[in-house]
This record gives structure tokens, sequence and C-alpha cells, in this order.
């Protein structure tokens, strides 16, 4: 049957543009990205699992829009490994501008205090030992914490008092790096989780007296993802196009899904009680097998990621069974 035609004074209709989906794939591994000033953290997860057409795909710590560097962005069976990195130490360089405080504790906020005073290089050094070792800090108003459910820069946004409880943080370095001028200090901070940088710029400036904000903040690392891990957009772009054409493969620019995993033993088992790990069962080892020690392993059969377990007097009782059938991440792996 003919379509209607359109009525008198009315225009044709256009035909519907037909919509393509892409297909997902399985894809398993990190990518390390230098995230550009400007972009959230969102987004860039959001570009890496179309460059990737990955399945499932997450950060591990939020990075500010204003901040740049160190985005570890997990795909596929790499979100199980997303705690780990969230606990792992960060180190941030950063710059603080003295003379004004403002509402985001960072320069793209409206000023709230303002100081004519300038610490000397001497004064700022001797303020940092109070800022180091285990502190209580109070996050910035903006910030994703939640309250009552709300998070807190939208009730800040909204024009709402924002009162944030003070948290216990660990800052395990703290060094004045360069003073270029009279208003500004360089940083590097190596912290734990849950510490704001930006908390550190504000509450520095009312201990010198002189007010202060975050100019610019860079993560220069993760836990094991270092500068040396790192990719620029633009670089993994052009990765993603030389794959396409053949020329190359994605998974030269993933990190294996263990490589989260640094900082636990690894185990090695052999194939019957892979199979039985594999089924979420647990394993007893006994002899020169048994490990001689309790708490988190990783385990690994035939060199390859088989689950997270908990280990306890020989018993291996796996927590998360990993499956990583798809692309799986080669990139910083030693051949030979």
């Amino acid at each position: 049957m003919a379509p209607a035609a359109p009525a008198e004074g009315q225009a044709p209709r256009k035909p519907k543009r037909q919509q393509f989906k892409r297909d997902k794939r399985d894809v398993h591994g990190w990518v390390v990205l230098d995230k550009p000033v400007g972009m959230t953290s969102t987004h860039a997860v959001s570009i890496i699992k179309r460059l990737f057409s990955a399945k499932r795909c997450g950060h591990a710590g939020t990075l500010d829009p204003l901040a740049s560097g160190c985005l570890p962005i997990a795909m596929g069976e790499a979100t199980k490994t997303v705690p780990f990195v969230m606990d792992s130490r960060k180190l941030y360089r950063f710059t603080v501008q003295w003379g004004e405080e403002r509402d985001t504790d960072d320069s793209e906020g409206r000023v709230t205090e303002t100081s004519p005073t300038r610490p000397t290089a001497d004064q700022i050094r001797a303020a940092l030992p109070a800022f180091t070792g285990t502190i209580q800090q109070i996050p910035p108003r903006y910030s994703a914490i939640k309250i009552e459910g709300e998070r807190a820069y939208d009730l800040a946004r909204d024009g709402q008092e924002v009162e944030l409880q003070a948290r216990t943080v660990n800052i395990g370095r703290l060094e004045l790096m360069e003073t270029p001028d009279a208003d500004h200090a360089v940083f590097e901070a190596e912290c734990g989780k849950g510490t704001y940088v930006r908390s550190l710029a504000r509450d520095l400036g009312r201990q010198l007296g002189c007010y202060g904000h975050i100019s610019a903040l860079r993560r220069v690392s993760v836990g094991g993802f270092t500068p040396e891990t790192m990719i620029l957009l633009e670089d993994l772009e052009a990765l993603c196009h030389r794959a396409a054409a053949g020329e190359a493969s994605l998974a030269d620019a993933l990190m294996p899904v263990e490589t989260a995993l640094d900082d636990i033993p690894a185990l090695a088992v052999n194939g019957s009680d892979a199979a039985r790990l594999q089924r979420g069962q647990a394993v007893l080892l006994r002899g020169r097998d048994a490990p001689n020690f309790r708490g988190p392993v990783y385990v690994t059969v035939s060199g390859r990621l088989l689950a997270l377990a908990e280990v306890d007097r020989g018993e291996v009782v796996p927590k998360r069974v990993f499956n990583l059938a798809g692309l799986i991440g080669r990139a910083g792996v030693k051949k030979g």
C-alpha cells in the first residue's frame, strides 16, 4: 500500500534516517588516560567506551574537570578490580594561587575572601607538617559527597548551605616544589583515599592567613598506574583508526586486568584446582603449594588471571571469578 500523499499546503515528509548501532563487545583491561583539562571523568569514560565498543566501562576515582592527568578506566572484567585502585595511593602536582578563597576551592568558583598578604617560601614550608600524616579534612562544598541522598555540589549550586563533616585522610608526603612568583606556589602531595587537594589548598591558605585556591591540578599517578602507562586521547584515537585499518591492535593500548592487583600476592594453581575455583568452590592446598599467609590473593593458572580469593590456613576461597573471553589488554606485558 502506497503512503498517503501530504495534505495540500503541507511539506512532504522526509524519510526517516536509518539508525545503525555499533555492536558492543567484550573488552577486558585498563586504559590509563591522560585526561585533558576541561573534560569530566564521566565524559572521558563515554569516549573510551565508544572507541573500544566496550560493553562495560567505568573509572577508578573522579578527576575534576579543572584537573588533568592519570584517570584509570576499567573495561569488562577489570571493573571487578576497581576497589583496589580506589584504595591505592595517589600523587598530585598542583599550583595554589594566594590572595583569594573561592566557593569551589578552585579557579572556577566565585571569590568569597581576599587578602593582600603573601607567604614566603619559608612560611609555607613551616606550615606543611600540620597537613602531613593522618589529619582531619572538610571536603569542598562542591564535591560528589552525598548529604541525605543529594550530591553536595547539587545542593551548593541550588544556593543551599552545605555543612560537610570533617573526615580522616592520610597525606604521606606534602612538599613545596617551587614558588614561581609571590602569588603562586607549586606542591606535590602523595595521599590516600578520600583526600581532596582543593581542601588542602583552602586550608593552607587559611593557616597562612592569606587565603588560597587551586589554579592548576595534575594527578601524576594512581597506584601502579604511572606516567609511563598513560596515553593521550589523541594518541588513543589515532591507534583506534590504525586498528580499524588492520595496522594495529587495540590490545596495545590496554593494560592487563591484573595491573590493578600489584599490591596483593599472586598464587598459581594447577588445572584441577582452577576448575574448582572457576565454579566458585574452595580448594585446600597442602605441602609445598600451600601458601603460608592469610589475606587476599589473585589466582592464576598457566599465567592467566583466574580469580580474586581469600587465603586462610591453606584454604583458597574464591571471591570474584574472571571470564576473560574477548579482547584482553597486553600493554606493558614483558614478552619472552
